[in-house]
């Protein structure tokens, strides 16, 4: 597997998706016009060849629009000289007035290895500070907690070939098919190779995932802990309970048997909300199924109790002794394309690098010795609910974000948001030149995007794989761990950053992992110390560990068949967890408050600073929203499409009401991507209370409670423009890149008979001396205005005083082509479809472009399976996540 290879027309560059952590390969291909092609690596262990709808895209996201292109200070551009030698000054000044700790990193699971390294290194070896957190605290951390409690490591025992080998799959807290599609079809595709293959959802909401379970499980929220207690039970009076491997390689199953065993079956239904029936079913296929991977995700970690849930879950595992062999154990799925890359380098704040501890004294004396620096603290740093906190305080004096945007996914949002402003040196480094967080920064750093930068990320399963560099740094982009390293070196260290390149820190990095390892420690890539850059380019995928005896290799490794855990005698722990307090209003309709759940959205990815670039990417959900069940919609007032407010003692979010019985009565979800550059107020985590996992540190992201009213809207509008607008004073209102311009759902206050047209035209900046063409219906209160520069559309505004029933893709495809004669200009306004201008209906399916109507009309041709749907439309052939919407479509229309 070579990193390039060139042909007469084009190159192809071997990299790795920027998105989940699946850490699927993709092939760039670059054409010689500089036009670039993204498909997914059938060589890469990850994916072989397959792609999700936001992988597949990756093409639309590498433009230079809204790019941060050179340093600025104080809002003014200035040289790399000047910007570093200020933070190198500022940093020395505030250790020697303050002390080390009035300095704090805030890094990201986007950034790479050679990055997180170099960041670590300036924190911890050179300022002499842990206040070093990433925002992989707000989706792994938990996942960290549970493994070291359990396997004295954070080690991932099993590998993504398990989901293929296995006979049971319990996603517990998971939606696949949006969150890590890749992975969904992988287990799709092996259920159809195994009709044995039985797989089970635990998630309080039926989301698309449950199309794919045999069970599928509405637990209570939180009610996981009780429920593997329940199964633990079951097991240890089963045949199942393997005595042998307890007794030669777990310590504590008899006091975690006692808690469990303590527990009524009133007790666990109570917990879980779940029925005797649906208990026992779950219970029984466990029981009898001996390869059972258990896959867990943010519906585990993002709680207030999730490091119990995860050794709940790791318990059963450890009964019965199912884990590391093939088809079998528990399977933390990363939400970050280097989450895991950043636990491997130690970016949490409780941690050293390459898996080694800050509070062992051991292990600080080999990091300091390799590192040759006496600074490294000796306690754990502030994590991230924490450091804000003290930048709020006053206590951190200056701060250095790098890659995320705490404004908008930090719980207790407004609060973060105001510690940022207050503080008195914030540092972010960056591709766009505005997001939330940017907008607070003293000093903008312009750092390298995917396709620019080169390093390395690990994956959910422990293989490291390259990202390469296809495109050249635009304008003054430079690496991130070149900006920490030279920092390093003008604070007057530059001993310690000797790097040229980003293949001399993985180097350093491996033969840090191999120091006085010996197999003591699990992370060790030592065969990679005395690797050459050559050796770096051409890196193919690997598993770790990879030691210097041991030669690279693509094959998947496991942990555990046979005990040799990484605690002290080298035994397990089972953990002794203990129920949680329940959530109260959960499945009571009507009775406030409700339950928030927060979480993705298929084709979006974190605060859409990447996936808003894609016209595709925005047409499946172009606006934040609200899920709520029937009945609590009903006890409100509240109608399917109106607008509602979400709010608490924090704050208030206004967003689209969609009612359906995916999600329990009590319980509301809302996604998380929508920001204040996109939207008027729908950043979510305003409204999630700073509350965190006792070990993990992680918040509680899942368990807000909150108020739903109606908004007090009187109009609904729905514009598309060619031109983006600079800015929008409107109640409400949402923005998403369409093929040809900008399309904005919006509502005022004022009732529709009270805007004259030109008010309209002057909401959206639109030219004051143009002359529209208008249509007004006075009684229905409807009015449809179009503008247009020649020929061309410029914009076109439908405003109703109830939600706009103009099919939105259709509308958006009038920007293409030209409007000569008046029939054609008036076609706008009507927007009715025609046989020369078909409605596609809401697109369903993102990589191929396939719409409602046309899936719609391909069942009515008979089609009869997904499967006869995309060959005729080619609707859900690529990544398919849109299957479980093209089965539930194929069901509907049977129905009917």
């Amino acid at each position: 597997m070579t990193k390039m290879v060139a042909t007469a027309e084009e190159t192809t560059t071997r990299s790795t998706c920027p998105y989940c952590g699946v850490g699927c390969g993709v092939l760039i291909q670059k054409g010689k016009d500089g036009s670039v092609k993204v498909k997914g690596d059938p060589d890469h262990p990850a994916n072989y060849g397959r792609l999700c709808s936001k992988g597949t895209a990756l093409a639309d996201t590498i433009g230079l629009e809204e790019r941060l292109l050179s340093p600025e200070m104080n809002g003014k551009q200035v040289t790399w000289d000047k910007a570093l030698d200020h933070i190198a000054n500022r940093f020395n000044q505030i250790i020697t007035d303050y002390g080390p700790d009035a300095i704090a990193f805030y890094v990201s699971g986007q950034i790479l290895t050679e990055d997180y390294y170099a960041a670590n290194k300036l924190m911890k070896g050179v300022i002499g500070s842990a206040n070093i957190d990433t925002n992989s605290r707000l989706c792994m951390a938990s996942s960290v907690a549970g493994h070291k409690r359990a396997f004295g490591a954070d080690t991932v025992p099993g590998c993504y070939e398990d989901l293929e080998q296995a006979d049971l799959i319990v996603l517990t807290g998971t939606n696949l098919a949006w969150c890590h599609p890749v992975l969904y079809q992988r287990i799709f595709a092996a259920k159809q190779k195994n009709p044995d293959l039985t797989v089970v959802l635990i998630d309080p909401r039926r989301t698309r995932t449950a199309d794919l379970a045999d069970l599928h499980l509405a637990i209570r929220p939180d009610g996981d802990v009780a429920l593997f207690l329940g199964l633990l039970q079951r097991l240890a009076a089963s045949p199942a309970y393997h005595a042998i491997y307890v007794a030669d390689h777990v310590n504590g199953m008899e006091t975690a048997l006692a808690v469990a065993n303590a527990l009524t079956p009133e007790a666990i239904r109570q917990a879980t909300g779940l029925s005797e029936r649906d208990l026992e079913a779950f219970y029984s296929l466990f029981v009898k199924t001996e390869k059972v991977v258990t896959v867990y995700s943010q519906g585990v970690n993002q709680s207030s109790c999730g490091t119990d849930k995860v050794n709940a879950i790791i318990n059963c595992h450890l009964a019965t002794g199912r884990i590391g062999r093939p088809g079998m154990g528990p399977f933390s799925v990363t939400g970050q394309p280097n989450a895991m890359g950043g636990r491997e380098v130690g970016g949490l704040a409780n941690m050293l690098a390459c898996h080694m501890d800050i509070e062992n004294e051991s292990h600080r004396a080999l990091v300091g010795d390799f590192w040759q620096t006496d600074r490294l603290p000796h306690k754990p740093g502030l994590k991230a609910i924490d450091l804000f906190q003290a930048v709020g305080d006053g206590k951190i004096k200056a701060l250095w974000i790098m890659a995320t945007n705490p404004v908008d996914s930090m719980p207790d949002a407004d609060a973060v948001r105001a510690a940022i402003k207050a503080c008195p040196l914030v540092i972010v480094s960056d591709v766009q030149d505005r997001t939330d967080t940017l907008d607070l920064a003293d000093i903008k750093l312009p750092s390298l995007a995917w396709g620019e930068k080169a390093g390395s990320v690990t994956n959910s399963e422990r293989c490291i794989s390259r990202q390469r560099s296809f495109l050249p740094a635009p304008g003054a982009a430079k690496a991130d761990w070149w900006q920490m390293a030279e920092v390093g070196r003008r604070m007057g260290h530059g001993a310690l950053f000797p790097w040229q390149n980003a293949a001399d820190i993985f180097s350093e990095y491996a033969a840090l992992s191999q120091q006085d390892n010996d197999g003591s420690r699990d992370f060790d890539i030592g065969a990679w110390a005395s690797r050459d850059a050559a050796d770096y380019d051409a890196m193919q995928p690997f598993y770790w560990p990879q030691t210097e005896e041991k030669s690279s290799s693509s094959k998947a490794t496991r942990f555990f068949s046979n005990g040799n855990f990484f605690t002290p005698d080298r035994r397990a722990r089972a953990i002794d967890v203990a129920l949680p307090e329940q959530l109260e209003a959960v499945g009571k309709a009507g009775i406030e408050p409700l339950i928030l759940n927060t979480g993705r959205v298929r084709d979006h990815w974190h605060t859409m600073t990447r996936t808003a670039r894609s016209a595709r990417l925005s047409a499946h959900l172009a606006e934040p929203f609200c899920e709520l069940s029937p009945e609590d919609a009903k006890a409100r007032g509240i109608t399917d499409a109106s607008l509602v407010s979400v709010s608490n003692d924090r704050g208030e979010i206004v967003v689209r009401a969609l009612i359906t019985d995916r999600v329990r009565p009590g319980e509301v979800f809302v996604p998380i991507h929508w920001t204040d550059q996109v939207s008027a107020k729908a950043r979510v985590d305003v409204l999630i209370p700073p509350v965190t996992d006792p070990f993990s540190g992680q918040p509680a992201s899942k368990s807000a409670r909150v108020t739903l009213t109606p908004a007090p809207i009187q109009s609904y509008g729905f514009a598309i423009l060619r031109d983006k607008p600079v800015a929008l004073a409107l109640p409400y209102w949402a923005i998403a890149k369409c093929k040809d311009g900008w399309r904005v759902e919006f509502a005022l206050s004022e009732r529709p008979a009270a805007i004259a047209p030109h008010q309209m035209a002057g909401l959206f900046d639109l030219p004051s001396d143009a002359s529209p063409l208008v249509f007004l219906d006075q009684r229905k209160e409807r009015m449809r205005l179009a503008q247009f520069e020649g020929d061309q559309l410029v914009a076109a505004i439908f405003l109703a005083a109830e939600p706009v029933s103009v099919s939105r893709d259709f509308a958006a495809g009038l920007l293409d082509g030209h409007r000569r004669t008046f029939s054609e200009r008036a076609q706008v306004l009507a927007s009715v479809p025609s046989a020369a201008l078909p409605d596609k209906g809401k697109i369903v399916c993102a990589c191929m472009q396939v719409g409602q109507n046309e899936i719609a009309a391909a069942i009515a041709a008979g089609c009869q399976s997904t499967d006869a749907v995309g060959a005729m439309t080619r609707a859900g052939t690529n990544c398919g996540s849109c299957k479980p919407e093209i089965a539930e479509m194929l069901h509907d229309i049977a129905a009917e």
